[in-house]
C-alpha cells in the first residue's frame, strides 16, 4: 500500500485507511448491523498485513468500546499502526454519552488521557475534534490540542465537519494536518462550497469518511427493508421514501460501469475518491470487504471513465440530507 502525505506537517499514512466505527455499538445500537469482535480484530490484523494500517476510531463509538477493541487488536504491535481517534461528544464519568459537544481545554486533556488508556498506548498519531463546540472558541480548543502535541502525547491534529472559516482560524493557532468530512459520489458538498480549495491553499489533508455512501454504493441494499434491524441508516433522509429509489437508480448506473471494468462498485467509488487526492477511510468489520476495499488502490480510471462516472452523479445532484435535522445542526457549516 502506497503511503501519501496528509498535510504539510510530516504525517504520512496509507492511501486507504480503515474506518472502525461499525465494529462496536453506539449507545447500545448496532450502527451497521451486528458486530462480531473476533472478526473485527481479525479484520484489523488483516489491514496490517495488507499495508492499510491507518485505523480511524473515536471515543464516541461505544462509547469507548471501539478504542478498547482496537487496543486488543494492536496489543504488542502498537508501532505498526497509525491510529486516529476523535473527541468532543461529551462522555461523563460513568461512561455515558451526554450528546453535548465539549471543546473546553480541560475536557480536551481529559479526553486524551482517557483515549490513551483505552487504546493501551502513550501517544495518538492523529487527534481530531469530532464536532466543534458552539460555546467554546475554536482557538481555545485547538490551543489545548497543540499543547498535547508539544507534550508528545499526540503526533498531529485535525478537525471533523467544520467550515472553511473555522479551519482558517484553527490553523493559525496550531497547524492542522487533516480535516475529516463525509465525502462520496453521493456527498460532494466540500467540492461545491469551496472547502477543498481552502484545504489545498493551507496545505491540509482531506480524509473522506463514508466514501461508499454509507455502504449504499456497494449495491447490496436494494430496498429499505434490507437494512439490518437497528441500523441507523434507515433513519437518514437519504435512504427514505422516494429519495431511496432515486438514489438506487444512480447505484445501478455505477454498477454498470464497474461491471465493464470487472471491479466492484465499491472499488470504482474508492478509486474515484483517490483520484481527487484524498484519503478515504471506508468502514468495514469483515476481512472480505477490507480486502476488496484496499484493492481499489490498484484501480486506474481514465479521464473518460472519470467523466462518465461524474456524469452519473454530477455536482449539485440532490441525493437527500445525510443526517436528520438534529445531527445536521451539530455540523459547523
Amino acid at each position: 500500500m502506497k503511503k501519501v502525505k496528509l498535510g504539510r506537517q510530516g504525517l504520512e499514512v496509507p492511501e486507504i485507511g480503515l474506518g472502525c466505527m461499525g465494529m462496536s455499538k453506539i449507545a447500545h445500537l448496532d450502527i451497521y448491523g451486528q458486530a462480531d469482535e473476533k472478526e473485527a480484530i481479525a479484520t484489523i490484523h488483516r489491514s496490517l498485513e495488507l499495508g492499510g494500517n491507518f485505523l480511524d476510531t473515536a471515543d464516541l463509538y461505544g462509547p469507548l468500546a471501539n478504542e478498547r477493541l482496537i487496543a486488543k487488536a494492536i496489543a504488542g504491535n502498537r508501532d505498526q499502526y497509525m491510529i486516529a481517534t476523535k473527541f468532543g461528544f461529551e462522555i461523563d464519568d460513568n461512561e455515558q454519552l451526554t450528546w453535548q459537544i465539549n471543546g473546553k481545554p480541560d475536557y480536551v486533556k481529559k479526553s486524551l488521557e482517557r483515549s490513551l488508556k483505552n487504546l493501551g498506548t502513550d501517544y495518538i498519531d492523529l487527534y481530531y475534534l469530532h464536532r466543534q463546540d458552539p460555546n467554546t472558541p475554536i482557538e481555545e480548543t485547538v490551543a489545548a490540542m497543540g499543547e498535547l502535541v508539544q507534550e508528545g502525547k499526540v503526533g498531529y491534529i485535525g478537525l471533523s465537519e467544520v467550515s472553511s472559516d473555522t479551519v482558517r482560524r484553527a490553523h493559525q493557532v496550531h497547524p492542522l494536518s487533516a480535516v475529516q468530512t463525509e465525502f462520496s459520489l453521493f456527498e460532494r458538498t466540500p467540492e461545491e462550497n469551496g472547502f477543498l480549495d481552502t484545504l489545498q491553499e493551507l496545505g491540509i489533508g482531506f480524509v473522506a469518511y463514508s466514501p461508499l455512501g454509507r455502504g449504499f454504493i456497494s449495491g447490496e441494499i436494494q430496498k429499505p427493508e434490507d437494512f439490518p434491524e437497528g441500523d441507523f441508516r434507515a433513519a437518514m433522509p437519504r435512504f427514505q421514501g422516494e429519495q431511496f429509489y432515486k438514489n438506487l437508480e444512480l447505484v445501478h448506473e455505477i454498477k454498470k460501469l464497474a461491471a465493464e471494468k470487472v471491479i466492484t462498485p465499491s472499488q470504482l467509488a474508492l478509486a474515484w475518491v483517490l483520484s481527487k487526492n484524498m484519503v478515504p477511510i471506508p468502514g468495514t468489520k469483515r476481512r472480505t470487504y477490507l480486502e476488496q476495499n484496499l484493492a481499489a488502490a490498484e484501480v486506474t480510471l481514465s479521464a473518460a471513465e472519470l467523466n462518465r462516472l461524474e456524469a452519473i452523479v454530477p455536482l449539485g445532484t440532490s441525493t437527500g440530507a445525510r443526517y436528520d435535522a438534529a445531527n445536521m445542526a451539530l455540523i459547523n457549516q
